[in-house]
């Protein structure tokens, strides 16, 4: 007679070739990502700091003006959708490898997940939704094509 202990059967794990998918995927976006914001943030320098004034023409005019173009409005926002899911994709990682309690790695993919989401929807209402002309502003300070409205 035998008292070995009775052992639970192991719970099923992810399989490897799924969780290989999912890191490869994930370790291929890190890259891409990174390299087309590169060229977003070079046309976004480019055309805010060295066309024109520079530095000097930076204020609500130009802002506005951007804003008013929905060229730049599309382009702010895949930047910002783009910077956001790279940065989140990159914490995601580092949690990955420092949180070592179950719980301590659930709530903060948790935690980065609805941070990632609010930001993005809070930045999409703010590029779809600004008023370049906004009413009893003052008209110097207002974009030139303000004038005609």
């Amino acid at each position: 007679m035998s008292n070995a202990p009775d052992l639970k059967a192991p719970k099923k794990a992810i399989s490897h070739s799924t969780l290989g998918r999912a890191r490869r995927w994930s370790w291929m976006f890190q890259r891409i990502s990174g390299v087309i914001l590169i060229l977003l943030i070079a046309i976004h320098l480019t055309m805010n700091l060295v066309m024109g004034d520079g530095i000097n023409q930076i204020d609500f005019a130009f802002v506005a003006g951007k804003l008013a173009n929905p060229f730049w409005q599309w382009f702010d926002f895949l930047m910002l959708v783009l910077a956001m899911l790279h940065g989140a994709n990159g914490m995601r990682m580092i949690i990955d490898d420092y949180a070592r309690k179950p719980w301590m790695h659930a709530t903060l993919q948790w935690a980065l997940r609805i941070a990632t989401v609010v930001i993005i929807v809070l930045g999409t209402l703010v590029l779809f939704t600004f008023d370049p002309c906004p009413a009893g502003s003052d008209p110097s300070l207002l974009p030139s094509f303000c004038e005609d409205i």
